[in-house]
């Protein structure tokens, strides 16, 4: 049995659901804090979406159904929460989605732990002008150095769209880069 089907086990058993659910987060804390950061830009944000990503894991561990990998499952609800995050944000505030986006990285500059250059605001400023999805292709394979295959099982979407999304994303960056 691998590691991950032992995991699994251990998180559907209820003497063991504690410490294995402790042995998930130490697992897949970090990487799931960075990616849903890329999508809310803010920290404290990004600490809210993955302590709910991590209450609907726990709530729903007895729904995966192993078909995929755990952490691709765990990937799928971090990104579906960073959305309706940022979703019910721009309902809040009455603003437009890529409005608010785009007042989020304008702001990232003042997050206590961005240690980006200007560059590195500029590339952030530049993905936030994309269509969603193409935001998170770039993310996942930019930043998260994502297989397509990987990307496939997590979005739900073909490998061949998605390598589109890429292509069009990088052009955008691109334009976007030097024009600024």
């Amino acid at each position: 049995m691998t590691n991950e089907k032992i995991l699994v086990e251990n998180l559907k058993n209820p003497k063991r659901q504690e410490e294995a659910f402790r042995e998930l987060m130490g697992l897949y804390k970090k990487r799931l804090y960075w990616h849903i950061r890329k999508i809310v830009l803010s920290h404290d944000d990004a600490d809210d979406v993955l302590q709910n990503t991590f209450i609907k894991v726990f709530k729903n561990i007895h729904a995966f159904n192993e078909d995929s990998k755990l952490y691709s499952w765990m990937y799928r609800i971090a990104t579906n929460e960073a959305i309706t995050f940022i979703n019910q944000k721009s309902k809040k505030r009455n603003i437009e989605l890529s409005d608010l986006q785009i007042e989020m990285a304008n702001n990232l500059q003042f997050e206590n732990d961005f240690t980006g250059d200007e560059i590195q605001l500029l590339l952030q400023k530049a993905i936030v002008t994309l269509p969603y999805k193409q935001q998170l292709v770039f993310n996942m394979k930019y930043f998260d150095e994502m297989k397509y295959t990987e990307m496939s099982e997590i979005l739900e979407t073909s490998v061949g769209a998605l390598k589109s999304s890429y292509f069009h994303a990088v052009n955008k960056i691109e334009e976007y880069l030097k024009s600024h």
